[in-house]
């Protein structure tokens, strides 16, 4: 039988696109030249041909990827994210108190740290910027949450998703709006804004309290 044809393609997809792949190398050194010049430069003298220079590319490499400094940033600090995990400790106590400990390992990164604060300042005053660190940090974490509250309540921790109880009760995704907003929020101001130390003594005490408020938001 002769495939079905569509636009000249069979099965009605899309002719593949010409021209030359994206290198995932070319992407890593752009980036990681990003994450460099902040710490070295900082927002206000960072530009893309620099960026260029130091990843070895043509400055229209970078053009063909990202519109501009801000979306290249906040994808350079995007990708250490991605890199947090969620092992299985055995408990959501074990469970937070790991991912605690790894947030404030690479916030103490200077790239990380350095390139986190400049976007996030920078995007006061920069509604598509904010909406870009939301999409491409804020919400792409939340599955951390997701995957920790589905490990409870498998493990009869937590109890199963259910429709909010009472006039102040909360919805499913409320709850992983809090729970991620207290956390990261939490571990930012100590480490960026306090400058004291995330310690495990600290992540303990953190995650004990942090529980004991889940207890009581349904």
């Amino acid at each position: 039988m002769v495939p079905a044809m569509h636009n000249g393609t069979p099965n009605g997809t899309s002719a593949k696109k010409t021209g030359r792949p994206r290198s995932a190398d070319a992407d890593h050194a752009i980036l990681e030249a990003t994450r460099a010049a902040l710490v070295e430069l900082g927002w206000g003298g960072l530009t893309m041909g620099d960026v260029a220079t130091r990843a070895g590319v043509a400055k229209t490499t970078l053009y063909r990827r990202w519109a501009g400094k801000n979306e290249l940033v906040v994808d350079a600090v995007a990708v250490l994210f991605d890199e947090l995990e969620l092992p299985d400790r055995g408990s959501l106590q074990a469970d937070i108190e790991d991912v605690v400990l790894q947030f404030a390992a690479l916030l103490a990164l200077p790239e990380a740290r350095t390139a986190l604060m400049a976007v996030v300042a920078e995007s006061t005053h920069d509604e598509a910027l904010r909406l870009r660190i939301r999409e491409a940090i804020v919400d792409r974490q939340k599955c951390l949450v997701v995957l920790g509250r589905r490990r409870a309540q498998e493990r009869g921790e937590l109890p199963p998703d259910g429709p909010p109880l009472g006039p102040h009760g909360t919805d499913t995704a409320t709850q992983i709006d809090l729970i991620f907003d207290v956390i990261a929020g939490a571990v930012v101001h100590r480490t960026l804004v306090s400058g004291e130390p995330v310690d495990p003594a600290w992540a303990h005490t953190f995650t004990t309290l942090l529980l004991g408020g889940l207890a009581a938001i349904r």
